[in-house]
């Protein structure tokens, strides 16, 4: 509870000032002739009005301090501070086929094309402890393909799991099911994030989060070799749908496709030849895609004068009420 007018306390001081005032003013002198019998008098059992003259000035004591309590104008509710995440929906989509076996330099030894996004992306979503600091306040999904498209991790603001799933992630070893479909892949990672205000109002969204953007990160070595959908109308789809792509070519890419994709969008084209140059790439579209955090103040009180304001009045009406019956003064 609080008091929108404190000020109003001081009035409290009159309270003994009054009771002064009132003592002297009763103050009288007493003439009379000493009758040596008065002390019997004390063993004569009090009235119930002489047991109840106190109450009197108690009750105007107490409606002055019910008064001044209305007066102050007390408050009360609660002030609620609510987080609310600007965060960004982020699909990352990732070619599995068979050429990203290929061979790439790290720490002074090969590693796959494959391996080399994993591990990348991992600190992208994690932070790496130096300019990557981690997506914790994004929803974050994860579509694999080759020949065919997946969803491997729908998106999600748990992040535990997500770099599992990754690492599961692995090269096609079928014949029959190797190939580039990235129109396909593509089509896929926007239609989830179409829909992704719809699946978080179904879970009815209780933290107030609230997607600032939409974005696809596309990484793949390849060209669209398979498919329904040709990747530029893919790229359409994603466009009409509010969605960014980022594209990334890792070796033998088609740079004409992943840039014109990238354009449609409003996004960007990066190429990448080693691990080194992946994670200036991942670093760049981080610092291109920030979430925010909002604390707003919420302040609900009510006024709670008026039971304060009632007990002052049934304070005064039983000090009229007892002042003309049982407590009434005869001059």
């Amino acid at each position: 509870m609080i008091f929108q007018d404190p000020y109003a306390f001081i009035l409290l001081l009159g309270i003994p000032l009054i009771y002064l005032i009132r003592k002297m003013k009763n103050k009288k002198v007493h003439l009379g002739i000493p009758f040596p019998l008065v002390s019997i008098s004390k063993d004569i059992p009090k009235s119930i009005r002489q047991r109840l003259l106190f109450v009197k000035p108690l009750l105007l004591i107490v409606a002055l301090i019910f008064l001044v309590i209305a007066l102050a104008r007390p408050q009360y509710g609660m002030e609620e501070v609510k987080t609310i995440n600007k965060g960004i929906a982020i699909e990352m989509i990732v070619d599995r086929s068979g050429s990203m076996g290929a061979g790439i330099r790290y720490d002074g030894k090969n590693i796959t094309r494959l391996d080399a996004v994993k591990l990348v992306f991992t600190n992208f979503v994690l932070g790496n402890g130096k300019e990557l600091k981690g997506r914790s306040n994004d929803l974050l999904g994860l579509v694999s393909f080759a020949r065919y498209a997946d969803t491997v991790y729908p998106l999600s603001l748990s992040h535990t799991t997500i770099t599992g799933f990754l690492n599961n992630i692995s090269l096609v070893e079928n014949r029959n099911e190797d190939g580039t479909a990235i129109g396909d892949a593509l089509a896929l990672g926007a239609a989830r994030l179409k829909t992704v205000e719809e699946e978080l109002d179904s879970q009815e969204n209780k933290i107030g989060y609230i997607i600032k953007s939409k974005v696809i990160i596309l990484l793949t070595d390849g060209q669209n070799n398979w498919g329904r959908l040709a990747p530029l109308e893919a790229a359409e789809l994603a466009r009409d749908w509010g969605v960014k792509i980022y594209t990334i070519g890792i070796g033998g890419e088609d740079v004409n496709t992943l840039t014109q994709m990238a354009n449609i969008t409003g996004g960007k084209y990066f190429s990448a030849d080693t691990v080194q140059g992946l994670t200036k790439i991942y670093e760049v579209i981080d610092g291109l895609e920030k979430s925010e955090i909002e604390s707003v103040k919420y302040m609900d009180y009510k006024e709670a004068f008026l039971p304060f304001a009632i007990a002052a009045f049934i304070s005064i009406i039983f000090y009229i009420i007892l002042s003309a019956t049982l407590l009434r003064r005869i001059p």
